[in-house]
């Protein structure tokens, strides 16, 4: 293994070992942190930062959100078991979406950044993920015609909830999003049958949900 390799191994573990001490108790979660090079992620200038509990600007105005808050929301939607489909409002980096590709069995992912999403195709790429779709397009508006989904998880805060994501849950299916503006609550959304029941997770900060999309 070259040193580089080494020393992302030993970062990765420790970032694990961190996170399983601020309540992370799933072991696929906290194994697949670990072994995931969370600096291919990010600009080469914030390297040094790469496993810091903390996000990062990755360009446009957006971040690469914290590692204990992607363990956290991967973390609560698998505690009702193992998922198949799962939508990701938010590509951003791709982070999140390589963590979720390793523990669910396809994830649907949409950003409305070019650019962004250009980056995230080749840093999945890069790493021998081929068990995500990508979509260039509006979060508020999901991804209707691969749907109902098992799950979705929402990587940027909407004022209030879209009710076009929820309608593209499965009977049973949740939604993970954080929700608000100068205050944010990070929720959890279960459907059941046209009912939706929510319960509150934790505050949280995250950059806002805009709609439409950029080229």
């Amino acid at each position: 293994m070259s040193n580089a390799l080494n020393k992302a191994s030993l970062n990765g573990q420790r970032l694990a070992k961190r996170l399983s001490g601020e309540g992370i108790n799933n072991q696929q979660v906290l194994q697949v942190i670990a072994a995931t090079p969370r600096q291919i992620f990010i600009d080469e200038a914030l390297e040094y930062k790469a496993y810091d509990d903390t996000a990062l600007p990755i360009g446009h105005g957006q971040t690469i959100s914290q590692p204990y808050i992607v363990a956290k929301m991967t973390q609560t939607l698998l505690a009702n078991g193992p998922l198949n489909n799962v939508l990701e409002i938010g590509t951003g980096s791709g982070y999140q979406c390589a963590i979720l590709a390793q523990l669910v069995t396809k994830v649907y992912t949409v950003e409305r950044i070019k650019a962004l999403q250009r980056q995230a195709k080749r840093r999945l790429r890069s790493i021998d993920l081929h068990n995500i779709a990508m979509k260039h397009g509006d979060g508020w508006q999901g991804w209707h015609s691969k749907g109902p989904f098992d799950a979705i998880m929402v990587t940027a805060a909407p004022d209030q909830i879209p009710m076009k994501l929820l309608e593209q849950l499965k009977d049973g299916g949740q939604m993970i999003i954080p929700v608000g503006t100068t205050s944010q609550t990070l929720l959890l959304i279960t459907r059941e049958g046209e009912r939706f029941t929510q319960q509150k997770i934790e505050a949280v900060k995250f950059v806002p949900l805009l709609a439409g999309d950029l080229s």
